[in-house]
């Protein structure tokens, strides 16, 4: 099993759309990118954390690659809005790729090149791809937060 993590604005509807990608055997939300030691959603929110709203993916590389996750994350979000996704704006909701190795690292920035070669975008993109940090679990109200609430979609 492998990880990989993602950040992509607000991270529940990440968490629930990842979940549902064939190989991903886990996904968990929280907090990554900063300097602050076990923030809170409260300190996260206050944008002075360094952290970003962020996915942990467990997932089965004989199932699902590395590359395939890429592709999921540049599909469902907008990677040129700087630090806003939707109505959620500041640091904490930035796009970031946070890789786990050096294939992760060059995978992910070949993806980048990719995507800004094809023209698709009209608009640079702002992509932040950084190596993995401490990885700080979310409060467990947030965790699988839409399946909790009854929710199929981010409603954005």
């Amino acid at each position: 099993m492998e990880k990989a993590t993602f950040a992509e604005g607000c991270f529940w509807g990440v968490e629930s759309s990842l979940r549902q990608v064939p190989g991903v055997l886990d996904a968990v939300v929280g907090y990554t990118g900063g300097t602050t030691e076990s923030p809170s959603y409260r300190d996260v929110c206050t944008g002075r954390t360094g952290h970003a709203e962020a996915v942990e993916v467990t997932f089965d590389p004989a199932k699902v690659t590395y590359e395939k996750l890429l592709d999921h994350f540049w599909t469902s979000h907008d990677p040129t809005t700087l630090n806003r996704q939707g109505p959620d704006h500041g640091t904490q909701y930035r796009s970031a790729i946070f890789f786990h190795s050096p294939e992760q690292e060059v995978a992910a920035k070949a993806s980048k090149e990719r995507l800004e070669a094809s023209g698709r975008l009209h608009r640079p993109i702002v992509t932040q791809i950084a190596p993995a940090s401490t990885f700080w679990r979310a409060e467990e109200y947030h965790q699988r937060y839409f399946e909790k609430q009854g929710i199929d979609a981010c409603p954005i």
